[in-house]
């Protein structure tokens, strides 16, 4: 029985037990005091019926006449005159009259009409005793009456009391509603703070709690810094803070490989022309300066382009990842500007300044041949002389010429319901299914080729397309799990739940068929996760009641944000293929893989490695913690 409902019972128990009590006491006095107005009436009606008596003269007629007069008011039970020696003269009785008082009442609290007498005189001598006993049914009636009275007063008493109850009750149950959630949260490892009520039990209850959670946060806070600064140390560059040759090779891997990547992109390479004659005439700390500005204008480029990932390659390359952008042009043409601006300020000596180049790729372009036909483009880009870039042509062709054409497209698919989802298994560590990962496929036309979800997802995102798309794939992935499917993952843009309209329809599709939400588990990418950050926190809000499972996809290149997750119910993590590859043969990825599970475990978050290319790599998972993991090395039977 909850605590509200037991108090609620304490107080609707105490309020019948006053009622009743006072109930009790105040019929008893009230019987009391009928039965000392009787004893009194009694004894005065006597005493002025013998004075009469005694006043008038004692023949048998006359006596009787008095009696008779005394007695058929109807009032009395008994009366009767007794001579000196106990001899009843005259007597007079009558049965009760029968009331409305119920015989229970009567049984349960009796009235006693006692003997009321008075002496008869005749000069100095004593005539008679009169003794006279009232009829005790008016008594009866009138304590019926007043209890009835009582009783109504009680039971409105009782409802003023009950509704004033019931506010008060309210008022604890806010403050105590809020510390019960506060533990189920924690319980479910969601760290929320709530205000402390004024009652003092439960605001130091809450308080402790409160106190808890924040002492939590701060060591999720530290140990997050931590591993912020190991993720650094183990993929960026120390001087640039760009990424480093590794990880950027990761990232470029993927991008060429992975079934969500774009499907086209272009790959710029920039090359200090000479790093070693700046760092010999105008010393270390100007070739420092001078790479700096390069890393800071590569990330400013970047910061215009979404998915693009500046590194520095070695001592004097640095290479500009730009997915989904085919004229690499205006990028090429302000990173020039970025090297002639060097020049002019006198931190780059001499002719030759730098030079860039650039290849486009398609997906599932070797990197080989990708890096081949770059530094072909970048010997081009040096013959030119100081500054200079080059493009290698790669004959990329679009599928779709502009944005009307690709509109016309994606409106077409969804209303002739040309999308189906495609499965890729997810197994725990210990080989067991968790779910399908099925992402959309799209037919460009009728019996044409099908699209990957990279192909044309940033298009529908630049022509506000994807919520549509986004609850297609929803319905069906409901459909796939009617049809016996275990569980299914759905992967939403994150300009699909930055609408409100679209969390409202997509909670009205999976609440439509609630029964299987369990086994729907939905995730974000982290761009769009902490892009629209109250947005996804209002989705996993709305969602999880439904029992949906919510999660995070290519999680860990804005890791330092791990602490906004303490209290937002999320299930699980997939954690970035550019972090996965090669694990085996990184120890800085590992430090920091194994630490981001630590800490993700303790809020309670499977953590799911995406991208697994490899036997070695899938055999070094559970060690860093990781519960499952997906990707082309996970077996599909």
């Amino acid at each position: 029985m909850s605590l509200f409902r037991q108090l609620w019972l304490a107080v609707i128990a105490s309020t019948l037990i006053a009622f009743t009590g006072s109930l009790l006491v105040s019929m008893l006095t009230a019987r009391q005091y009928l039965e000392q107005q009787l004893a009194i009436k009694n004894n005065d009606n006597a005493a002025s019926l013998a004075l009469s008596m005694s006043q008038l003269a004692k023949d048998p007629i006359t006596i009787e006449l008095q009696v008779a007069a005394v007695f058929d008011s109807g009032q009395y039970a008994s009366v009767r005159v007794i001579d000196p020696e106990g001899k009843v003269m005259i007597e007079k009785t009558s049965q009760p009259a029968s009331g409305a008082v119920p015989d229970w009442f009567i049984r349960l609290f009796p009235i006693e009409s006692r003997l009321g007498q008075a002496q008869v005189s005749t000069g100095w001598s004593q005539f008679g005793t009169v003794q006279l006993v009232s009829h005790n049914a008016f008594a009866y009636q009138e304590l019926w009456d007043g209890g009835i009275k009582l009783v109504i007063w009680f039971l409105n008493g009782g409802l003023i009391l009950g509704l004033l109850g019931m506010q008060f009750l309210r008022h604890i149950k806010r403050p105590l509603d809020a510390v019960v959630d506060q533990a189920q949260a924690i319980s479910e490892r969601r760290f929320i703070t709530i205000p402390e009520p004024r009652i003092p039990e439960l605001k130091s209850v809450a308080s402790a709690m409160n106190t808890m959670v924040g002492r939590l946060k701060a060591i999720f806070a530290e140990q997050a810094t931590h591993l912020e600064q190991v993720r650094r140390e183990a993929t960026q560059d120390s001087l640039t803070g760009l990424a480093n040759r590794a990880y950027f090779m990761n990232q470029l891997d993927a991008a060429l490989k992975d079934d969500d990547a774009a499907p086209s992109g272009t790959l710029l390479i920039l090359r200090l022309a000479d790093l070693v004659g700046i760092n010999k005439q105008l010393g270390r700390e100007a070739a420092d300066e001078v790479l700096k500005r390069i890393g800071k204008a590569l990330t400013e480029a970047a910061a215009e382009h979404r998915s693009a990932a500046p590194a520095r390659l070695n001592g004097a390359d640095f290479a500009l990842l730009l997915p989904g952008l085919d004229d690499p042009s205006q990028v090429a043409g302000s990173l020039l500007q970025a090297l002639r601006a060097l020049a002019a300020a006198g931190l780059i000596v001499g002719e030759r300044i730098g030079h860039i180049a650039a290849g486009s790729y398609r997906h599932g372009d070797g990197i080989g041949n990708l890096m081949s036909r770059i530094d072909a483009a970048l010997a081009s880009a040096e013959g030119m002389g100081g500054l200079g870039w080059a493009k290698a042509e790669s004959g990329n062709d679009k599928l779709a010429a502009s944005n009307a054409d690709w509109r016309k497209l994606l409106e077409g698919a969804i209303e002739t319901q040309r999308l189906r989802l495609i499965e890729f298994p997810v197994a725990g560590s210990g080989g067991q299914l968790l779910h399908l990962e099925c992402p959309l496929r799209l037919q460009a036309t009728e019996n044409g080729e099908w699209l990957a979800a990279g192909s044309f997802m940033p298009m529908a995102s630049r022509l506000a397309m994807t919520t549509e798309l986004d609850l297609a794939a929803t319905r069906l992935a409901l459909e796939r799990i009617a049809a016996g499917t275990p569980a299914v993952a759905v992967n939403l843009s994150g300009e699909s739940i930055f609408e409100n309209d679209f969390r409202n329809r997509l909670y009205a599709l999976v609440a439509a068929r609630k029964e299987l939400a369990p086994r729907l588990w939905l995730e974000v990418s982290e761009v769009g996760v902490f892009q629209h950050f109250e947005q996804f926190r209002n989705f996993c809000d709305l969602l999880r009641p439904l029992g949906c499972r919510l999660g995070i996809e290519h999680f860990g290149r804005q890791f330092s944000e791990i602490g906004r997750l303490h209290d937002i119910g999320l299930n699980y993590l997939k954690v970035d293929g550019s972090f996965i590859r090669n694990i085996n043969l990184q120890p800085g990825n590992q430090a920091f893989l194994k630490g981001l599970c630590s800490i993700a475990r303790n809020i309670g978050l499977t953590v799911i490695a995406e991208g697994v290319q490899s036997a070695e790599e899938l055999a070094a998972l559970p060690e860093l913690g990781f519960d499952g993991a997906t990707g082309p090395a996970v077996p599909k039977g």
